[in-house]
């Protein structure tokens, strides 16, 4: 079972060696900022993909307000207040 878990993401040593690198990378004073401003960046992005979410299951909803069938409307209402061109 143990050897599975390297396909779930880094484990141990792995992690050891990453954050090694994050330190040498930013220093130890810029990790918290950074941590902090991907937080941030990620709850931006699930609420710009919630807010889509909500517009598309709208746009879905049978319930929603029908729209006018414009094949149904007469003549008069179809015209326009433009002159025709010729």
């Amino acid at each position: 079972m143990s050897g599975l878990l390297p396909l779930f993401g880094p484990v141990g040593p792995e992690m050891l060696i990453i954050l090694l690198v994050l330190v040498l990378l930013f220093g130890a004073n810029k990790i918290p900022k950074l941590a902090r401003s991907t937080g941030e960046a990620m709850g931006e992005f699930k609420k710009g993909r919630e807010e889509i979410e909500e517009e598309l299951n709208e746009a879905a909803d049978p319930k929603a307000e029908p729209v006018e069938d414009v094949s149904e409307l007469d003549d008069e209402e179809l015209e326009t207040d433009r002159e025709p061109t010729n």
